[in-house]
This record gives C-alpha cells, sequence and structure tokens, in this order.
C-alpha cells in the first residue's frame, strides 16, 4: 500500500464513522479552551474538565488572572498535574494578554508561544479548534498512531518531524480535524500497552497490526 493509500484509507474511515471529532475539553470561548490546554498538559482531559467549572467561573476572563495571585489561584487546580508551574504560567498568561494583547487570544502560532506554559502543540491546538487553521498538534497519542497507522516514517522521532510529515500530505481543509481523529483512536481503540485491534477498523493497512500478526506466525 502507498502513503497516499493511506492516507485517503485513513481519511475516508473517518470522515464516514466520526465527522464531527472535536476536542473533550469543556470551554465555552476562546480564552477558556486557552486555559484548558495549558492545564491539560501531562494531565486527562477528564481531570480538566472537573477542575476548570470553577475556575472558570471565578476567572471568567484574562483579567481576573491578571489580577490574581499564586495562593488565591492554586487551590483551584492543585488537583491537576504539575499545578505550580501551571499556576505560575496561568497567572503570567493572563497578565501577557491584557498587557500585550489587548486581552484577546493570539491568532498566530508564533505569537501563542510567548504566552506563559503555551508551546507548539498547545498553540496548534488554539489554531486549529479556535481559528480552524490547518494546524496539527503532535501530542503522544497523535505520534503513536499515526507511526502505527503507517502515516508517517518510523525514523521521524520527534512531535515536530511528525506534525511535517502529517501536515505535507493531508489537505489543509481535513488537518484539524484529523488531528481529532488520531487524538480520539489512540485514546480509546489504540491504546499505548494493549491496544484494542479485535475492535479497529483500521487493520487492514496498520503497520503495527501486521507485525504483530507476522510474530504470532
Amino acid at each position: 500500500m502507498t502513503r497516499k493509500e493511506r492516507y485517503d484509507a485513513f481519511v475516508t474511515y473517518f470522515k464516514e464513522n466520526q465527522p464531527e471529532a472535536e476536542t473533550e475539553l469543556n470551554y465555552s470561548n476562546p480564552f477558556e479552551l486557552l486555559v484548558a490546554v495549558v492545564l491539560s498538559a501531562q494531565c486527562t482531559d477528564v481531570r480538566i474538565n472537573k477542575v476548570t467549572p470553577k475556575l472558570f467561573e471565578d476567572f471568567p476572563t484574562p483579567e481576573h488572572l491578571a489580577a490574581s495571585n499564586f495562593d488565591e489561584l492554586f487551590p483551584y487546580i492543585k488537583s491537576v498535574s504539575y499545578p505550580n508551574n501551571k499556576t505560575k504560567h496561568l497567572l503570567g498568561l493572563g497578565r501577557m494578554l491584557v498587557e500585550d494583547f489587548n486581552s484577546e487570544i493570539p491568532e498566530t502560532i508564533e505569537e501563542l508561544q510567548k504566552l506563559p506554559g503555551v508551546g507548539r502543540k498547545t498553540a496548534n491546538v488554539i489554531t486549529s479548534v479556535i481559528w480552524n487553521q490547518p494546524s496539527m498538534a503532535v501530542d503522544t497519542h497523535v505520534y503513536r498512531v499515526s507511526k502505527r497507522l503507517g502515516l508517517v516514517n518510523q525514523n521521524a522521532s520527534t512531535p515536530l518531524a511528525v506534525e511535517k510529515q502529517l501536515v505535507k500530505h493531508l489537505d489543509e481543509e481535513v488537518i484539524p480535524k484529523a488531528h481529532h481523529w488520531l487524538i480520539l483512536h489512540g485514546r480509546y481503540v489504540c491504546l499505548a500497552r494493549k491496544p484494542k485491534c479485535e475492535e479497529c477498523k483500521l487493520i487492514h493497512f496498520c503497520r503495527y497490526f501486521e507485525k504483530q500478526e507476522k510474530i504470532l506466525r
């Protein structure tokens, strides 16, 4: 199967079976999504969705974060991973949004990455989900699944290398959806330790499955 055939099969399947894939983080505006994504680093969406309702209620705008302090904000997010650093990031993020961006969420990856706690993956999520730009955020799920399916080369050893290959071979209009397809497939089917190959509908072009079949023969 050629690389193009793999991508065609991947896109065709998800367009037919999961056309409305989207983030599982709960939010109602760009600011809330930005905060949620910053908090979600190395943490589950389920945990973040438990924390954010009260956080968003009491800190609904960048101005509220900018006016806060560590001791006030920390209790709201103490149950997430790395709460100390993330508290500092949110405080700095709020101040920078107010002082440098007129409390508006930046629309480019370059500007977003100036914000505390915002790396390339987070910036890609925001530009993709909010602004529908052809950005591919590569987390552990995207990295794992794209390699197992043979969408990217096995020697693509960094998230950026995987991102570049996926963006190169996917049509721009499908990239925002493909990001969620890969994440959700990795989260619920193509698990890291025990992938549910018996439930997967993509095994006919999955390199990982093909390899496992050969081992069992």
